[in-house]
């Protein structure tokens, strides 16, 4: 066992005191830090070419990333793993009086001392194994441990067989800049060093899955995430005369009620399912109060993937639309009838038929209506759309949808389905290639090596049940799949942009062993010190040896 906790200590306390949250200048300052840091290793000294700051690909920010290598002298084997992790971190809001010292652990808990907290989090607070503060769980103990291996490996070469990459990368926890931009680098050292990039080792935080889960989590491969949006139009009409029109919120209402927490949209692979999706907007694009109905409303989901693809969810969500829009048309009708009954005015049936159509469908038909005429018009409105800072990628989709909308002859109630903002792919790590069993193997047998050292079980699962970067270095998905993303995004080649062939370039399998812990993004947020400084690095290290050494 390597003794290292005292120095990823160190080395955590002086990630998370460098404040660095995602889309500010914090996340440009500890590039720099850690950057300072690794040059100062003698390794780094003596080998300047092998340390790199570089700035992330047309990002709207500017912010690096930072990524290093240590060639081993243990035999000449260009075997290499990747260890990575991300520098950013969420905001402080929610530590409301206390957020200047968020990024303090010491003045932080001792400020804690202070407040009424369960006994729970009082037991942690007085234990002496548990670190609060921004960042120390999500996920700079774990980049700490990281930095702690390459250190070791810069001033132990010889008994490195093969090579480590080590890459901190900015834009987790917001659009993936990161990651996305740091492919191009990875992919060009495989020919300009060699590399034979055999595994990638992520090092985001593990938490209890469920109340009194004692279990340290470690997880090969990871799942996938979407965000499914819909444009809803209806029937605008005056408040006084509610029934002549159809308000697109109440479309909305019963989509939200098919969708929402509905376990079909569960997509359980290999014995374990993630969580249904969710709303995470819901709102309509009046732009100012009016006594008429909307015109529209947009609502998008947070949605999570194992095994389906994107092109399956459309199919999938497709059908929960017509479900939902059939339920809706329904409940209007038969609300109507009553408030003519006892109003006393004649009923008059409507003759809207439920309609969801996906973007590539609508936009191929307006393109088979109108030809290039709106093909032009479109790709000057996204042009002249780029100018507005405001809108993120998902407010951006939603105007595009908007703007192609007025295109269509036939108005009436109608449900555009497209995906908004980045997808996240799943990956699944199953023995299916030599490299995969590989990983796997090293794994388990890291395991069962460091278990003894440990006093709770650690498990291994399939999927990371979080977003991470880890889905940006190994795609399972066919182009067909990919397509689906690409052509049912209405900021596609625009506001949005994802070189997934990048990504099949690399293709490497991923494993993820990170620090445990409690309540990441929250204000208590919290990390054991025991699993996080000392097992977390022996494991990941373990790993290296066992794969390097084949």
């Amino acid at each position: 066992m390597l003794q290292c906790r005292n120095d990823v200590l160190a080395f955590t306390k002086q990630l998370v005191n460098t404040k660095s949250v995602v889309n500010t200048n914090g996340e440009k300052n500890i590039a720099h830090s850690i950057y300072n840091m690794i040059s100062s290793f003698p390794y780094f000294t003596q080998n300047p070419d092998h340390l790199f700051l570089e700035q992330t690909y047309q990002d709207e920010q500017e912010r690096y990333n930072v990524l290093a290598f240590v060639k081993g002298k243990k035999g000449n084997s260009n075997r290499t793993v990747i260890l990575m992790g991300h520098m950013d971190t969420v905001g402080t809001e929610d530590f409301n009086q206390l957020e200047e010292k968020a990024f303090f652990p010491e003045e932080l808990m001792e400020s804690l001392e202070d407040e009424e907290l369960p006994p729970s989090i009082k037991d942690h607070l007085h234990s002496k194994d548990w670190l609060f503060g921004r960042g120390v769980l999500d996920m700079k103990s774990g980049v700490a441990s990281n930095l702690y291996l390459l250190k070791y490996y810069s001033e132990h070469p010889e008994e490195l067989e093969g090579n480590i990459v080590f890459l901190a990368e900015c834009d987790e926890e917001d659009g993936s800049n990161g990651i996305l931009s740091a492919l191009k680098t990875l992919n060009l050292w495989k020919n300009d060093h060699g590399f034979e990039y055999v595994a990638a080792i992520n090092a985001d935080f593990v938490s209890p899955r469920y109340e009194g889960d004692e279990n340290r989590y470690i997880y090969k491969g990871t799942g996938g995430k979407l965000l499914p949006s819909f444009f809803i139009t209806g029937a605008e009409t005056h408040v006084g005369s509610a029934f002549e029109g159809m308000d697109p919120n109440f479309l909305a209402a019963h989509l939200t009620t098919q969708i929402n927490y509905n376990p079909e949209l569960s997509n359980a692979a290999y014995g374990e399912t993630p969580v249904p999706p969710v709303s995470l907007k819901q709102m309509d694009l009046k732009p100012t109060y009016t006594v008429q109905t909307a015109l529209s409303a947009y609502v998008y989901y947070n949605f999570f993937i194992h095994s389906w693809t994107p092109k399956e969810v459309l199919e999938k969500l497709k059908e929960q639309a017509l479900i939902a829009f059939n339920n809706a048309l329904a409940s209007f009708e038969e609300r109507h009838k009553h408030y003519c009954k006892i109003s006393g005015q004649p009923y008059e049936q409507h003759n809207w038929k439920p309609r969801v159509l996906t973007y590539e469908e609508m936009e191929q038909l307006l393109i088979k209506e109108n030809g290039d005429e709106f093909k032009t018009h479109m790709n000057e409105f996204k042009d002249n759309l780029l100018n507005d800072p405001e809108l993120d990628t998902r407010m951006f989709a939603a105007r595009v949808v908007e703007e192609a909308w007025k295109w269509m002859k036939d108005k009436d109630p109608t449900m555009i389905l497209f995906y908004s903002s980045l997808y996240s792919p799943r990956i699944e790590l199953t023995g299916k290639n030599e490299d995969e069993l590989a990983l796997i193997d090293a794994l388990d047998q890291a395991v069962l090596d460091i278990q003894p050292n440990y006093q709770y079980p650690i498990v291994t699962r399939n999927f990371f049940p979080y977003i991470s970067d880890m889905s940006f270095v190994a795609l399972s998905d066919r182009e067909e799949d990919i397509d689906a993303v690409t052509n049912n995004n209405p900021g596609w080649g625009t506001k949005h942009y994802v070189e997934y062939q990048d990504i099949r370039e690399l293709n490497v399998p991923v494993i993820n062993i990170g620090p445990y812990g409690i309540d990441a993004h929250k204000k208590l947020e919290r990390m054991e010190m025991t699993y996080s400084l000392e097992i977390v690095p022996n494991l990941t290290n373990q790993v290296i040896v066992n794969l390097l050494r084949r």
